[in-house]
């Protein structure tokens, strides 16, 4: 017997943004681009869930947050550390059009002063390529070395590799620099 597919249709109509950001993936400063999305990570017995932001000046993750659920509450998280630790003024945010990134809780946050929401086109993974490379970056480099069997062995393997990311991995984009270095010679 073949059942027929169920389809969910939910209770609140989704909040799509215009496609903004249109794979333009320069800033010309901080805090004017920003780039986010989930990926999920294996550990043993099923997944988790890293959602990242990532500013398009230098390529810096800014903020993350892990969860054992791909939720709203993942990317909320994520979206606050980085409003707490970056000045948001005029700041592109970026993502693909996830349950999360269009859902109206997250449209209100960014009707927030100093934020402006852009969505890629539906099923587009390239408009959204750099955070996507990523999370290409962290899976190929971070889970070919080790692979974590709790939960706490992921998190400190995914801060490290982050740490990494943003203070030793040199970009040929950046002049060879680290996302870090990168600022900080630009403050100079």
């Amino acid at each position: 017997m073949i059942r027929k597919k169920r389809r969910f249709f939910g209770k609140q109509q989704s909040v799509v943004f215009p496609n903004r950001l249109n794979r333009k993936f320069s800033a010309a400063a901080l805090n004017k681009k920003w780039v986010t999305d989930v990926t999920y990570l294996p550990i043993h017995g099923g997944f988790v869930y890293l959602s990242a932001i990532q500013d398009l000046y230098n390529n810096e993750i800014i903020a993350y947050h892990v969860s054992k659920r791909n939720d709203l509450s993942l990317v909320m998280k994520t979206l606050e550390k980085a409003c707490d630790n970056r000045e948001v003024v005029k700041t592109l945010i970026h993502s693909d059009q996830g349950f999360q990134y269009t859902s109206r809780q997250y449209s209100k946050k960014l009707e927030q002063p100093g934020m402006v929401g852009s969505h890629s086109r539906k099923g587009n993974c390239l408009d959204n390529a750099c955070i996507e490379s990523f999370f290409s970056h962290l899976k190929s480099e971070m889970l070919s070395l080790q692979c974590p069997e709790t939960l706490d062995e992921l998190h400190r393997a995914i801060d490290q590799y982050i740490m990494f990311y943003n203070h030793e991995r040199s970009q040929k984009r950046l002049g060879d620099r680290s996302p870090v270095e990168y600022r900080e010679a630009i403050a100079a």
